[in-house]
Protein backbone atom coordinates (compact mmCIF):
# COMPACT_ATOMS: atom_id res chain seq x y z
CA UNK A 1 0.00 0.00 0.00
CA UNK A 2 0.56 3.96 -0.57
CA UNK A 3 0.86 5.54 3.04
CA UNK A 4 1.21 9.08 4.48
CA UNK A 5 2.74 9.70 8.18
CA UNK A 6 1.99 13.16 8.97
CA UNK A 7 4.62 13.48 12.06
CA UNK A 8 8.27 12.23 12.26
CA UNK A 9 8.54 11.77 15.78
CA UNK A 10 8.65 8.84 17.92
CA UNK A 11 5.57 7.11 16.53
CA UNK A 12 5.51 8.43 13.41
CA UNK A 13 9.45 7.35 12.05
CA UNK A 14 9.39 4.18 13.96
CA UNK A 15 5.58 3.17 12.41
CA UNK A 16 6.63 4.82 8.91
CA UNK A 17 9.92 2.79 8.96
CA UNK A 18 8.76 -0.63 9.91
CA UNK A 19 5.23 -0.13 7.42
CA UNK A 20 8.05 0.32 4.71
CA UNK A 21 9.93 -2.75 5.93
CA UNK A 22 6.65 -4.66 5.29
CA UNK A 23 6.78 -3.88 1.71
CA UNK A 24 4.52 -0.96 1.60
CA UNK A 25 5.61 2.72 0.27
CA UNK A 26 5.71 5.22 2.90
CA UNK A 27 6.21 9.23 3.32
CA UNK A 28 6.68 10.36 6.37
CA UNK A 29 6.29 14.77 6.46
CA UNK A 30 7.27 17.02 9.11
CA UNK A 31 7.00 20.96 9.31
CA UNK A 32 10.28 20.80 10.91
CA UNK A 33 12.88 21.37 7.71
CA UNK A 34 16.19 20.79 9.87
CA UNK A 35 14.42 17.33 10.84
CA UNK A 36 14.02 16.59 7.21
CA UNK A 37 17.22 17.64 5.88
CA UNK A 38 19.03 15.15 8.40
CA UNK A 39 16.51 12.18 7.72
CA UNK A 40 16.86 12.47 4.05
CA UNK A 41 20.94 12.71 4.42
CA UNK A 42 20.49 9.53 6.59
CA UNK A 43 20.57 10.75 10.43
CA UNK A 44 18.36 9.54 12.51
CA UNK A 45 16.90 12.11 14.52
CA UNK A 46 16.46 9.60 17.91
CA UNK A 47 17.84 6.58 19.58
CA UNK A 48 15.82 3.20 18.63
CA UNK A 49 17.48 0.14 18.93
CA UNK A 50 16.82 -1.53 15.80
CA UNK A 51 15.52 1.45 13.71
CA UNK A 52 18.62 2.68 12.10
CA UNK A 53 18.62 -0.75 9.95
CA UNK A 54 15.30 -1.06 8.60
CA UNK A 55 15.33 2.99 8.20
CA UNK A 56 19.31 2.50 5.52
CA UNK A 57 17.54 -0.60 4.64
CA UNK A 58 14.65 1.20 2.92
CA UNK A 59 15.51 4.32 2.24
CA UNK A 60 17.91 2.44 -0.31
CA UNK A 61 15.69 0.72 -1.71
CA UNK A 62 13.63 3.94 -2.35
CA UNK A 63 10.14 2.49 -0.25
CA UNK A 64 11.01 5.25 2.63
CA UNK A 65 10.73 9.46 1.76
CA UNK A 66 10.53 12.33 3.84
CA UNK A 67 9.48 15.56 3.18
CA UNK A 68 7.94 19.06 4.43
CA UNK A 69 5.32 19.19 2.27
CA UNK A 70 1.68 17.86 3.47
CA UNK A 71 0.13 18.16 -0.45
CA UNK A 72 3.05 15.95 -2.02
CA UNK A 73 2.08 13.14 0.59
CA UNK A 74 -1.06 12.97 -0.29
CA UNK A 75 -2.13 12.95 -3.65
CA UNK A 76 -1.46 8.54 -3.75
CA UNK A 77 -1.42 7.69 -0.34
CA UNK A 78 -4.65 5.78 0.21
CA UNK A 79 -3.97 5.42 4.27
CA UNK A 80 -3.19 8.86 6.27
CA UNK A 81 -1.46 8.30 9.78
CA UNK A 82 -1.72 11.66 11.85
CA UNK A 83 1.30 10.66 14.36
CA UNK A 84 1.33 14.29 15.95
CA UNK A 85 2.00 15.21 19.30
CA UNK A 86 -1.13 15.75 21.84
CA UNK A 87 1.17 17.65 24.81
CA UNK A 88 -1.09 18.08 28.25
CA UNK A 89 -2.43 21.37 28.84
CA UNK A 90 -2.29 23.01 31.73
CA UNK A 91 -5.21 21.35 33.34
CA UNK A 92 -3.61 17.89 31.81
CA UNK A 93 -6.33 17.75 28.77
CA UNK A 94 -4.75 16.85 25.44
CA UNK A 95 -3.89 19.78 22.94
CA UNK A 96 -5.66 18.62 20.05
CA UNK A 97 -4.49 21.58 17.94
CA UNK A 98 -2.12 19.70 15.61
CA UNK A 99 -4.63 16.56 15.05
CA UNK A 100 -7.34 18.72 14.19
CA UNK A 101 -5.25 21.61 12.56
CA UNK A 102 -3.83 18.75 10.10
CA UNK A 103 -6.75 17.43 9.09
CA UNK A 104 -8.46 20.48 8.35
CA UNK A 105 -5.78 20.79 5.53
CA UNK A 106 -6.16 17.48 4.84
CA UNK A 107 -10.05 18.25 4.28
CA UNK A 108 -9.97 21.30 2.25
CA UNK A 109 -6.86 19.28 -0.06
CA UNK A 110 -9.61 16.34 -0.84
CA UNK A 111 -12.23 18.87 -1.68
CA UNK A 112 -10.04 20.67 -4.13
CA UNK A 113 -9.01 17.19 -5.53
CA UNK A 114 -11.70 15.10 -5.36
CA UNK A 115 -9.83 12.73 -8.33
CA UNK A 116 -7.81 11.09 -5.65
CA UNK A 117 -10.64 9.29 -4.47
CA UNK A 118 -11.60 7.71 -1.21
CA UNK A 119 -8.84 7.73 1.76
CA UNK A 120 -8.30 6.65 5.35
CA UNK A 121 -7.70 8.85 7.65
CA UNK A 122 -5.68 6.97 10.83
CA UNK A 123 -5.30 8.38 13.99
CA UNK A 124 -2.31 7.12 15.50
CA UNK A 125 -1.98 10.03 18.11
CA UNK A 126 -2.68 9.14 21.85
CA UNK A 127 -5.81 11.28 21.81
CA UNK A 128 -9.03 11.65 23.93
CA UNK A 129 -12.14 9.58 23.55
CA UNK A 130 -14.38 11.08 20.88
CA UNK A 131 -11.41 12.54 18.83
CA UNK A 132 -12.07 10.19 15.74
CA UNK A 133 -15.91 12.09 15.95
CA UNK A 134 -13.99 15.63 16.08
CA UNK A 135 -12.13 14.59 12.80
CA UNK A 136 -15.30 12.93 11.06
CA UNK A 137 -17.05 16.36 11.67
CA UNK A 138 -14.28 18.37 9.99
CA UNK A 139 -14.47 16.42 6.80
CA UNK A 140 -18.03 16.51 7.24
CA UNK A 141 -18.38 20.47 7.25
CA UNK A 142 -16.73 20.60 3.68
CA UNK A 143 -19.14 18.68 2.56
CA UNK A 144 -17.05 15.01 2.38
CA UNK A 145 -18.31 11.87 2.77
CA UNK A 146 -18.05 9.22 5.23
CA UNK A 147 -18.13 5.42 3.97
CA UNK A 148 -17.85 6.70 0.64
CA UNK A 149 -14.63 9.49 0.14
CA UNK A 150 -13.01 9.07 3.46
CA UNK A 151 -13.13 7.37 6.62
CA UNK A 152 -11.29 7.77 10.20
CA UNK A 153 -9.55 5.20 12.23
CA UNK A 154 -8.63 4.66 15.81
CA UNK A 155 -5.33 2.79 15.63
CA UNK A 156 -3.68 3.44 18.86
CA UNK A 157 0.41 2.51 19.08
CA UNK A 158 1.58 0.17 22.08
CA UNK A 159 5.54 0.91 21.58
CA UNK A 160 7.60 1.05 24.17
CA UNK A 161 10.98 2.79 24.24
CA UNK A 162 13.90 0.79 24.17
CA UNK A 163 11.96 -1.72 22.09
CA UNK A 164 10.06 -0.08 19.55
CA UNK A 165 11.11 -1.51 16.63
CA UNK A 166 10.08 -5.65 18.58
CA UNK A 167 6.82 -3.87 19.27
CA UNK A 168 5.60 -2.74 16.40
CA UNK A 169 7.18 -5.57 14.15
CA UNK A 170 5.14 -8.30 16.84
CA UNK A 171 3.05 -6.47 18.18
CA UNK A 172 1.09 -8.21 20.96
CA UNK A 173 -2.02 -6.83 19.55
CA UNK A 174 -3.62 -4.57 17.07
CA UNK A 175 -6.50 -2.21 17.86
CA UNK A 176 -8.52 -1.00 14.60
CA UNK A 177 -11.35 1.59 15.96
CA UNK A 178 -13.45 2.18 13.27
CA UNK A 179 -17.10 0.81 12.23
CA UNK A 180 -16.73 1.08 8.88
CA UNK A 181 -16.27 -2.37 7.40
CA UNK A 182 -14.43 -0.69 4.05
CA UNK A 183 -11.70 0.52 6.53
CA UNK A 184 -11.51 -2.42 8.88
CA UNK A 185 -10.69 -4.52 5.95
CA UNK A 186 -7.70 -1.77 4.05
CA UNK A 187 -6.83 -1.59 8.01
CA UNK A 188 -6.57 -5.31 8.57
CA UNK A 189 -4.72 -6.38 5.74
CA UNK A 190 -1.93 -4.09 6.15
CA UNK A 191 -1.54 -5.12 9.55
CA UNK A 192 -1.68 -8.73 8.63
CA UNK A 193 1.57 -9.26 7.86
CA UNK A 194 2.93 -8.02 11.18
CA UNK A 195 0.62 -10.86 13.18
CA UNK A 196 1.35 -13.96 11.52
CA UNK A 197 2.40 -16.19 14.34
CA UNK A 198 -1.49 -15.13 15.68
CA UNK A 199 -2.05 -12.51 17.52
CA UNK A 200 -5.06 -10.91 17.28
CA UNK A 201 -6.59 -7.66 15.02
CA UNK A 202 -9.25 -6.22 17.42
CA UNK A 203 -11.95 -4.52 15.64
CA UNK A 204 -14.09 -1.99 17.77
CA UNK A 205 -15.77 1.09 17.76
CA UNK A 206 -13.51 4.17 17.87
CA UNK A 207 -14.11 5.70 20.95
CA UNK A 208 -13.46 2.23 22.65
CA UNK A 209 -10.25 1.97 20.57
CA UNK A 210 -9.46 5.47 22.27
CA UNK A 211 -10.42 4.40 25.85
CA UNK A 212 -7.94 1.08 25.09
CA UNK A 213 -5.00 2.91 24.89
CA UNK A 214 -5.40 5.44 27.79
CA UNK A 215 -6.26 2.33 30.14
CA UNK A 216 -3.37 0.12 29.37
CA UNK A 217 -0.97 2.81 29.94
CA UNK A 218 -2.52 3.96 33.04
CA UNK A 219 -3.06 0.40 34.49
CA UNK A 220 0.84 0.02 33.76
CA UNK A 221 1.34 3.40 35.45
CA UNK A 222 -0.51 2.16 38.61
CA UNK A 223 1.12 -1.15 38.60
CA UNK A 224 4.29 0.83 39.32
CA UNK A 225 2.82 3.28 41.75
CA UNK A 226 1.74 0.75 43.58
CA UNK A 227 5.14 -1.24 43.89
CA UNK A 228 6.98 2.36 44.67
CA UNK A 229 4.38 2.44 47.59
CA UNK A 230 4.81 -1.41 48.45
CA UNK A 231 8.75 -0.26 48.64
CA UNK A 232 8.11 2.54 50.78
CA UNK A 233 6.21 0.71 53.15
CA UNK A 234 8.86 -2.25 53.04
CA UNK A 235 11.39 -0.01 54.25
CA UNK A 236 9.95 1.46 57.18
CA UNK A 237 8.63 -2.56 58.30
CA UNK A 238 11.71 -4.35 57.72
CA UNK A 239 11.08 -6.12 54.41
CA UNK A 240 12.53 -6.44 50.88
CA UNK A 241 10.81 -5.23 48.30
CA UNK A 242 12.76 -7.64 45.45
CA UNK A 243 11.06 -10.53 47.78
CA UNK A 244 7.84 -8.85 47.71
CA UNK A 245 8.36 -8.82 44.43
CA UNK A 246 9.19 -12.41 43.46
CA UNK A 247 6.03 -13.32 45.53
CA UNK A 248 3.73 -11.47 44.09
CA UNK A 249 4.80 -11.54 40.74
CA UNK A 250 4.06 -15.73 40.58
CA UNK A 251 0.65 -15.24 40.43
CA UNK A 252 -0.78 -15.46 37.06
CA UNK A 253 -3.51 -12.97 37.77
CA UNK A 254 -0.65 -10.02 38.64
CA UNK A 255 2.84 -11.30 36.57
CA UNK A 256 5.71 -10.37 36.63
CA UNK A 257 6.39 -7.17 34.55
CA UNK A 258 5.79 -3.71 35.99
CA UNK A 259 6.51 -4.48 39.62
CA UNK A 260 10.30 -3.46 39.75
CA UNK A 261 10.05 -0.15 42.87
CA UNK A 262 12.44 2.66 42.14
CA UNK A 263 11.87 6.61 41.52
CA UNK A 264 8.85 6.65 39.43
CA UNK A 265 7.94 6.43 35.42
CA UNK A 266 8.32 9.13 33.12
CA UNK A 267 8.48 9.59 29.25
CA UNK A 268 6.21 10.80 26.53
CA UNK A 269 3.13 8.42 27.56
CA UNK A 270 2.41 7.78 31.05
CA UNK A 271 2.36 10.83 33.09
CA UNK A 272 0.53 12.73 30.15
CA UNK A 273 -1.90 9.86 29.20
CA UNK A 274 -2.81 9.36 32.86
CA UNK A 275 -3.54 13.04 32.76
CA UNK A 276 -5.88 12.86 30.14
CA UNK A 277 -7.61 10.03 31.10
CA UNK A 278 -8.23 11.58 35.04
CA UNK A 279 -9.31 14.95 33.13
CA UNK A 280 -11.54 13.15 30.55
CA UNK A 281 -13.04 11.55 33.61
CA UNK A 282 -13.69 15.21 34.91
CA UNK A 283 -15.53 16.06 31.76
CA UNK A 284 -18.00 13.66 32.40
CA UNK A 285 -18.09 14.11 35.74
CA UNK A 286 -16.47 11.46 37.44
CA UNK A 287 -13.71 11.72 39.98
CA UNK A 288 -11.19 9.38 39.21
CA UNK A 289 -9.93 8.95 42.32
CA UNK A 290 -7.19 6.49 41.57
CA UNK A 291 -5.49 8.41 38.97
CA UNK A 292 -5.17 10.97 41.22
CA UNK A 293 -3.41 8.90 43.56
CA UNK A 294 -1.19 8.04 41.07
CA UNK A 295 -0.09 11.08 39.77
CA UNK A 296 0.91 12.12 43.37
CA UNK A 297 2.91 9.00 44.35
CA UNK A 298 4.61 9.49 41.28
CA UNK A 299 5.57 12.94 41.92
CA UNK A 300 7.04 12.22 45.24
CA UNK A 301 8.81 9.04 44.21
CA UNK A 302 10.23 11.35 42.09
CA UNK A 303 11.95 13.50 44.34
CA UNK A 304 12.94 10.66 46.73
CA UNK A 305 16.28 10.22 45.95
CA UNK A 306 17.05 14.21 46.14
CA UNK A 307 15.56 14.41 49.36
CA UNK A 308 17.98 11.51 50.68
CA UNK A 309 21.01 13.00 49.38
CA UNK A 310 19.71 16.54 51.07
CA UNK A 311 19.44 14.44 54.48
CA UNK A 312 22.46 12.43 53.96
CA UNK A 313 24.41 15.83 53.85
CA UNK A 314 22.44 17.24 56.21
CA UNK A 315 21.24 19.97 53.84
CA UNK A 316 24.83 20.62 53.29
CA UNK A 317 24.93 20.70 49.13
CA UNK A 318 26.38 23.55 48.39
CA UNK A 319 29.25 23.38 46.34
CA UNK A 320 29.35 19.41 46.88
CA UNK A 321 30.58 17.71 43.92
CA UNK A 322 27.73 14.61 43.02
CA UNK A 323 27.51 12.19 40.33
CA UNK A 324 24.62 11.05 38.38
CA UNK A 325 24.48 7.86 36.02
CA UNK A 326 21.94 7.61 33.97
CA UNK A 327 19.78 10.75 32.41
CA UNK A 328 17.20 9.06 29.85
CA UNK A 329 13.74 8.55 31.41
CA UNK A 330 14.49 4.63 30.58
CA UNK A 331 17.40 2.86 29.29
CA UNK A 332 17.93 2.27 25.46
CA UNK A 333 16.46 5.26 24.48
CA UNK A 334 17.72 8.78 24.66
CA UNK A 335 14.86 10.47 25.69
CA UNK A 336 13.95 12.50 28.59
CA UNK A 337 10.51 13.93 28.51
CA UNK A 338 9.60 13.95 32.45
CA UNK A 339 12.81 11.65 33.13
CA UNK A 340 12.40 11.05 37.26
CA UNK A 341 16.69 11.81 36.82
CA UNK A 342 15.45 15.65 35.52
CA UNK A 343 13.46 16.43 38.87
CA UNK A 344 16.38 14.65 41.07
CA UNK A 345 18.95 17.37 39.37
CA UNK A 346 16.77 20.23 39.44
CA UNK A 347 16.81 19.30 43.15
CA UNK A 348 19.83 19.14 43.88
CA UNK A 349 20.88 21.82 41.77
CA UNK A 350 18.43 24.52 43.71
CA UNK A 351 20.48 23.42 46.69
CA UNK A 352 23.68 24.10 45.35
CA UNK A 353 24.83 20.95 44.16
CA UNK A 354 27.94 20.66 41.22
CA UNK A 355 26.94 17.71 39.33
CA UNK A 356 28.68 15.55 36.95
CA UNK A 357 26.33 13.84 34.88
CA UNK A 358 26.57 11.05 32.20
CA UNK A 359 24.47 8.38 30.20
CA UNK A 360 25.22 6.62 27.29
CA UNK A 361 22.34 8.42 24.87
CA UNK A 362 20.74 11.16 26.18
CA UNK A 363 23.79 13.51 26.96
CA UNK A 364 22.87 15.72 24.13
CA UNK A 365 18.94 16.22 24.75
CA UNK A 366 19.62 17.03 28.45
CA UNK A 367 22.40 19.52 27.93
CA UNK A 368 19.42 21.04 25.55
CA UNK A 369 17.45 21.63 28.96
CA UNK A 370 20.01 22.17 31.61
CA UNK A 371 22.94 23.65 29.05
CA UNK A 372 26.29 24.54 31.25
CA UNK A 373 24.31 24.21 34.49
CA UNK A 374 25.85 20.40 34.79
CA UNK A 375 29.35 19.27 33.50
CA UNK A 376 29.16 16.40 31.10
CA UNK A 377 31.26 13.51 31.43
CA UNK A 378 32.96 11.52 29.10
CA UNK A 379 32.50 8.41 30.19
CA UNK A 380 30.74 6.69 33.55
CA UNK A 381 34.15 6.66 35.32
CA UNK A 382 34.74 9.92 34.65
CA UNK A 383 31.91 10.72 36.12
CA UNK A 384 32.99 9.79 39.08
CA UNK A 385 36.46 11.82 39.78
CA UNK A 386 36.18 13.24 42.90
CA UNK A 387 32.46 13.27 43.42
CA UNK A 388 31.24 12.00 47.30
CA UNK A 389 28.21 10.47 45.94
CA UNK A 390 27.41 8.34 42.81
CA UNK A 391 23.14 8.71 42.03
CA UNK A 392 21.89 6.22 39.60
CA UNK A 393 18.68 7.38 37.86
CA UNK A 394 18.41 5.01 34.39
CA UNK A 395 18.80 1.41 34.13
CA UNK A 396 21.22 1.14 31.31
CA UNK A 397 22.99 -2.27 30.98
CA UNK A 398 26.38 -1.12 31.40
CA UNK A 399 25.28 0.02 34.33
CA UNK A 400 24.69 -3.16 35.93
CA UNK A 401 28.45 -4.87 36.11
CA UNK A 402 31.06 -1.86 36.67
CA UNK A 403 34.32 -2.51 38.08
CA UNK A 404 33.90 -1.69 41.41
CA UNK A 405 37.00 -1.26 42.43
CA UNK A 406 37.12 1.12 39.85
CA UNK A 407 35.09 3.17 41.28
CA UNK A 408 36.18 2.79 45.00
CA UNK A 409 39.48 4.37 43.15
CA UNK A 410 37.66 7.53 41.81
CA UNK A 411 34.60 8.22 44.14
CA UNK A 412 35.94 10.53 46.87
CA UNK A 413 33.99 8.49 49.16
CA UNK A 414 32.02 5.13 48.36
CA UNK A 415 28.50 6.36 48.43
CA UNK A 416 25.89 5.32 46.08
CA UNK A 417 22.40 6.43 45.96
CA UNK A 418 20.47 3.93 43.35
CA UNK A 419 17.16 4.52 42.30
CA UNK A 420 16.58 1.25 39.83
CA UNK A 421 18.16 -0.99 42.58
CA UNK A 422 20.56 -2.39 40.34
CA UNK A 423 22.88 -4.26 43.10
CA UNK A 424 22.95 -6.50 46.04
CA UNK A 425 22.66 -4.69 49.31
CA UNK A 426 24.42 -6.96 51.22
CA UNK A 427 27.27 -7.39 48.39
CA UNK A 428 27.49 -3.54 48.34
CA UNK A 429 28.15 -3.36 51.87
CA UNK A 430 31.02 -6.67 51.96
CA UNK A 431 33.10 -4.57 49.54
CA UNK A 432 33.00 -1.43 51.84
CA UNK A 433 30.54 0.89 50.05
CA UNK A 434 27.58 2.83 51.70
CA UNK A 435 24.99 2.15 49.58
CA UNK A 436 21.21 2.94 49.41
CA UNK A 437 18.08 1.72 47.68
CA UNK A 438 14.39 1.66 47.25
CA UNK A 439 12.38 -0.20 48.97
CA UNK A 440 15.43 -2.64 50.13
CA UNK A 441 17.31 -3.67 53.72
CA UNK A 442 20.52 -1.14 53.91
CA UNK A 443 23.48 -2.60 55.55
CA UNK A 444 26.54 -0.90 56.74
CA UNK A 445 29.82 -0.99 54.78
CA UNK A 446 32.09 -3.44 55.88
CA UNK A 447 35.44 -1.26 56.84
CA UNK A 448 37.80 -3.89 55.07
CA UNK A 449 36.30 -4.22 51.61
CA UNK A 450 36.79 -7.86 50.28
CA UNK A 451 39.13 -7.92 47.87
CA UNK A 452 37.62 -10.99 45.87
CA UNK A 453 34.08 -8.61 45.52
CA UNK A 454 35.78 -6.03 44.23
CA UNK A 455 37.29 -7.73 41.57
CA UNK A 456 34.10 -9.36 40.03
CA UNK A 457 30.56 -7.63 39.21
CA UNK A 458 27.27 -7.71 40.94
CA UNK A 459 23.92 -7.08 39.97
CA UNK A 460 20.31 -8.28 40.72
CA UNK A 461 18.19 -10.60 38.37
CA UNK A 462 16.09 -8.58 36.71
CA UNK A 463 15.22 -5.10 34.97
CA UNK A 464 13.17 -2.44 36.11
CA UNK A 465 9.38 -2.36 34.79
CA UNK A 466 9.13 1.32 34.49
Amino acid sequence: MKLAIVGTGYVGLVTGTCFAEMGNEVICVDIDARKIEKLNRGELPIFEPGLEIYYERNRREGRLHFTTSLEDALPESEVIFLALPTPPGEDGSADLSYVLGVADQIARWMVAHPETGYKIIVNKSTVPVGTADRVREIFESYGLKAGEQFDVVSNPEFLREGVAVDDFMKPERVIIGTRSPRAAEIMTQLYEPFVRQGNPILVMDERSSEMTKYAANAFLATKITFMNEIANVCERVGANVDEVRRGIGLDSRIGKQFLYAGIGFGGSCFPKDVKALARTAEEYGYAFQILKAVLDVNERQRRLLAERVYDYFEGQLEGRRLAVWGLAFKANTDDVREAPSHVIIRKLLEHGADLVVFDPEAMANTRAVFGDALTYAPGMYEALDGAEALIICTEWNEFRRPDFQRMRNRLARPLIFDGRNLYHPKRMAEMGFEYYSIGRPHYPPHANPDPVLLASSSTTDGKTGA
